[in-house]
């Protein structure tokens, strides 16, 4: 008989020990409640045992793949949040998986700090308030679709590389507060990310080369 879901039940399905042992440890330290799955079919009846807040899933599983294990549980659920987690890198790939209702996209190799930051922030989303950004942020003919993770200019479609429209959602959630570099890199990178932190001024710039100066970036 399936338990009560819980916010901070996470489910790792990934054929890969060593993977799956790294981001057990290191979403129990962050306090979640972590079960861990070897294969497609493995992973489907603890999700519907456990019913788990978050599922990170690998594509590539010996048997019943990653797209198919999301197909499945997008026909049950809409509520519990997908993070696939591969080590491929087509866009194809990044693409039908997203169609297929995945929530976020990670390839191999990644931090595990980041994997976490991940994790935060689509239960921050879930559970609602003060905390979670609102579904629409519009500032003149900026238009931030935080659900549909879509960005608008003039009502076109602005395409964001993945770390652009990070670093945008992180500024959303925080209007009028002054980061840190070092905190944009924590929520947008991953704790674990190390390197220059002046790459934040390079995303920054980017993002205002493709939005111009109608969105307040600093």
């Amino acid at each position: 008989m399936p338990v009560a879901s819980g916010s901070d039940t996470i489910v790792v399905v990934e054929d890969d020990p060593s993977i799956a042992g790294l981001l057990e440890l290191y979403l129990r330290r962050a306090g979640y409640v972590v079960h861990v799955a070897a294969d497609g079919e493995g992973g489907l009846d603890v999700i519907r045992a456990r019913r788990p807040a978050v599922v990170i899933l690998d594509i590539g599983l010996p048997g019943m793949d990653g797209l198919e294990v999301c197909r499945r549980i997008r026909a049950s659920d809409e509520a519990v949040a997908v993070i696939f987690l591969t080590a491929r890198r087509e866009e194809i790939d990044r693409i039908l998986g997203l169609e297929l209702g995945a929530d976020d996209y990670v390839t191999k190799p990644f931090s595990p700090g980041e994997m976490v930051a991940r994790v935060r922030a689509r239960l921050r989303r879930q559970a609602g308030g003060a905390t979670t950004s609102v579904a629409v942020v519009e500032v003149g003919n900026v238009v931030v679709d935080l659900g549909r993770r879509e960005v608008k200019l003039d009502g076109g479609v602005v395409p964001l590389a993945t770390r652009e429209y990070e670093l945008l959602r992180i500024l959303c959630d925080n209007r009028g507060l002054a980061l840190t570099r070092r905190q944009i890199l924590d929520a947008a990178w991953g704790t674990g990310w190390v390197g220059d932190e002046r790459t934040v001024d390079v995303h920054v710039a980017q993002l205002r080369s493709k939005l111009g100066n109608r969105f307040p970036l600093s």
